[in-house]
């Protein structure tokens, strides 16, 4: 019988103290109806009050019509000597209006006596307090015992009155917290089996960072020590190194632990969620994610690809449309003839292992590679040269010669292309400026193209990376080029490599644009 846990999703909150990570209250607002849309059970919105942001998500978060998550104000237990109905951050707390608190309160000693300077019984009255108040008013409390880990080696049994105190303020959940992320996982497992045998697992939840890498490892053994609930941020989004991805998390609960949630039957659309966050923090997404990255269920070796093409499970622990992946062949000098037809396939062309052209297009292909080539990211450039080798590559335009001159006035400084190439039987010559002579480049080819293929209009570049290939060689190292574009539907990398940086970019710009002109 499959085990229930629920999913505390603190990626507007702990996650946006990562550095890099901010989102402005629109894609705060969109996060969070996302999440709901993806159906995990508590999103964390932020301290309200902090900041001038979470004031105003709060604001117009209680218009959201959210059809299962329930949104979580964040805050901490009262001050030491006041009284709970009288302190104002818990005023602030229920002025949120949302419908759980989630106080964080301390468990360690050291904390206690050096950082709130005030007794320990004081510190257990202010966490059975604060609780109780917000209880009494209509609320879930979820209360986080900060630094758990820590104050239970230094003292478990406070450490676990702590959590009783918050129990009997009336709390639906105790999260134990490895708040500086140091714990191991035999440690962390033997903890959290004490709170659970203490208070049962429905009551124990999980709060794990990542300072030793084990953010996910931490995560999934306090589920198998019996808790109930999961928090985490998306793509490990949080302050130092980050918190539990939960979007390794989950895959790894709901494929691997027999464990069940509200949003484990929407499992598929967890690339494209990882996807989002990364989008809306302008990061670029990590291809070596576990589940959901592009490299994921990559095949690169001719072996490897030839087996997964008759067993894909005999090198993919899941099946990748499970979590929204698919499998991937990458093109390399070690590929053979079952990753070539494979990786055609994947492209839409049919190459049959057995063609005379194989040999050839192998060899071809080893030879670039060892030039400075790379096709992994530049589907588009293996396209068009299976297509020549194939004799199914259409010529579109012909390159007679282009020139690029540089010049700076002062401040200014810009460039100017000029391209001449033949196409309809006719030779065009164009010029063009830009600040760049890449983009220069691009506008002279595009107005000599465009009137008579006017879909090179929806062309766009998104993305330009440069590696040098022989750094020894100093000035005259050999460079390679790789080039993203797009058209509004599709995405697709060219690759160009040359002595000189400017024929490695047209290389790469040349094949951009044959591509798009290939669709159609």
């Amino acid at each position: 019988m499959s085990t229930a846990v629920k999913i505390y999703d603190t990626t507007l909150r702990d996650g946006t103290q990562g550095e890099g990570i901010s989102f402005s209250v629109a894609d705060k607002l969109r996060i969070a109806e996302r999440l709901d849309q993806f159906g995990v059970d508590y999103i964390e919105g932020g301290f309200p009050g902090s900041n001038p942001r979470d004031i105003t998500f709060f604001a117009e978060a209680k218009h959201l019509k959210l059809k299962h998550a329930r949104l979580a104000a964040f805050g901490s237990t009262r001050r030491a000597g006041a009284k709970a109905d009288e302190d104002p951050q818990l005023r602030t707390l229920l002025d949120s209006g949302m419908p759980v608190m989630t106080i964080v309160g301390k468990t360690w000693t050291l904390h206690v006596t050096e950082i709130l300077r005030t007794t320990l019984e004081e510190n257990l009255a202010m966490i059975e307090d604060s609780t109780r108040y917000l209880v009494a008013l209509g609320r879930e409390v979820v209360y986080d015992a900060e630094h758990f880990f820590d104050g239970y080696k230094a003292d478990p049994e406070y450490a676990i009155r702590t959590l009783a105190a918050a129990l009997r303020g009336g709390a639906s959940n105790l999260t134990l917290c490895d708040t500086n992320g140091g714990t191991l996982v035999d440690d962390f497992k033997g903890i959290v089996a004490h709170a659970v045998r203490e208070f049962g697992g429905e009551k124990i939840g999980v709060h794990c960072h990542n300072d030793s890498g084990l953010g996910v490892a931490l995560t999934l053994a306090g589920v198998s020590a019996g808790s109930r609930l999961v928090q985490g941020t998306a793509n490990g989004y949080g302050e130092r190194v980050g918190n539990a991805n939960l979007t390794t998390v989950l895959a790894n609960l709901f494929l691997k632990m027999d464990c069940t949630a509200h949003c484990a039957t929407n499992l598929a659309q967890l690339r494209d969620l990882s996807l989002f966050f990364d989008e809306l923090a302008n990061l670029r997404p990590d291809p070596k994610a576990p589940f959901v990255g592009q490299s994921a269920f990559a095949h690169k070796g001719g072996l490897h690809a030839n087996a997964a093409q008759k067993v894909a499970r005999s090198y993919e622990h899941i099946d990748p449309a499970l979590v929204g992946n698919r499998t991937r062949v990458l093109v390399s000098d070690m590929a053979g003839r079952s990753s070539l037809a494979l990786k055609a396939k994947e492209l839409g062309l049919e190459l049959d292992e057995k063609r005379p052209e194989m040999k050839a297009l192998i060899e071809q292909l080893k030879e670039r590679e060892f030039r400075g080539y790379e096709y992994e990211a530049a589907d588009a450039s293996f396209r068009l040269l299976v297509g020549a080798a194939l004799g199914q590559r259409k010529t579109f335009f012909e390159v007679e010669t282009y020139r690029v001159i540089i010049e700076r006035h002062g401040d200014d400084l810009w460039a100017e292309a000029t391209v001449k190439i033949r196409v309809g039987g006719e030779s065009v010559h164009t010029v063009a400026e830009c600040t760049g002579p890449v983009g220069a480049l691009d506008k002279a080819l595009r107005l000599a193209l465009e009137k008579t293929y006017p879909q090179l209009r929806e062309l766009v570049l998104r993305d330009y990376k440069v590696r040098i290939l022989e750094s020894g060689a100093g000035t005259n190292s050999r460079t390679r080029v790789l080039i993203e574009s797009g058209d509004g539907r599709t995405v697709w990398g060219t690759v160009g490599v040359s002595d000189n940086i400017i024929d490695a970019s047209w290389e790469a710009l040349r094949d951009a644009v044959d591509y798009k002109l290939s669709l159609g």
